[in-house]
């Protein structure tokens, strides 16, 4: 019996991209990576615009967030997403929060790629960048500024910075859908990998604390968070929609 390698690698071929096919939720198409390291390889290899996707953000998205998205590389940020993908037969999707994401990639890659910076205060970026320099010597971190712009004058020098600098990886930590659509503005200008980043500049100041580990892993950051800031209790609807989506095979 003889085997025919070439059959053999494109199978193997078929069966590692299949793991990778856009799994639909809500009309948003998430990748149902099976690990970290695979997301970094794919962003890697293609560039884009990194989305973490969570349940607020399914219920909540409009059609440029959505296409923006599906344009892109969405990854499951929130336990709502990683259900959401397992209920429709992708039960290698993991969890990445893009809170951990960050650092995964700049620990990786800071020898040999260069990193740029927007998002939070002046202060907050300000002491990300030096605290980044301090954990990870000789990271080349080529420009970076605070996350308010207040005129298109600024929004413009930004981009201009961009493509003038042309970093390998930019954080933009503005919050969503903001943070996203001045990526898709950036990436136009510039190819580059791209990773919304949220709250994440001051967390990692310790300006606030993520849920214990043992509350992450029963998939309940979520509810951790109103918990911890009574004010969010009126963004609460979006995930009591989710679940009623989920559970009722409307996703």
């Amino acid at each position: 019996m003889s085997i025919n390698i070439k059959e053999v690698s494109v199978e193997l071929n078929d069966l590692k991209s299949d793991n990778l096919k856009d799994v639909p939720v809500g009309g948003i198409n998430v990748k149902p990576f099976a690990s970290r390291d695979q997301l970094i390889d794919y962003a890697s290899a293609r560039g884009g615009i990194l989305v973490a996707v969570n349940a607020e953000k399914t219920v909540n998205a409009n059609d440029h967030l959505r296409s923006l998205i599906n344009a892109n590389i969405g990854y499951c940020d929130g336990a709502g997403a990683v259900k959401a993908l397992r209920h429709k037969g992708a039960t290698q999707a993991i969890r990445i929060p893009g809170c951990e994401l960050w650092l995964d990639i700049v620990a990786r890659c800071y020898r040999t790629k260069s990193f740029y910076l927007v998002g939070s205060r002046r202060e907050v970026v300000e002491g990300v960048v030096k605290k980044l320099r301090a954990e990870y010597p000789g990271i080349n971190i080529v420009g970076y500024r605070d996350g308010f712009i207040r005129s298109d004058a600024e929004r413009a020098a930004l981009l201009d910075d961009i493509v003038d600098k042309k970093p390998d990886v930019v954080f933009v930590a503005m919050g969503s859908p903001k943070q996203e659509f001045l990526m898709e503005e950036m990436l136009s200008r510039h190819k580059a990998i791209y990773q919304g980043l949220g709250g994440s500049f001051d967390l990692y100041m310790g300006l606030f604390k993520r849920a214990p580990k043992a509350v992450r892993s029963l998939g309940c950051e979520w509810l951790w968070r109103f918990v911890a800031q009574p004010t969010r209790l009126r963004r609460i609807t979006p995930y009591m929609r989710f679940a009623w989506r989920l559970y009722g095979n409307k996703l």
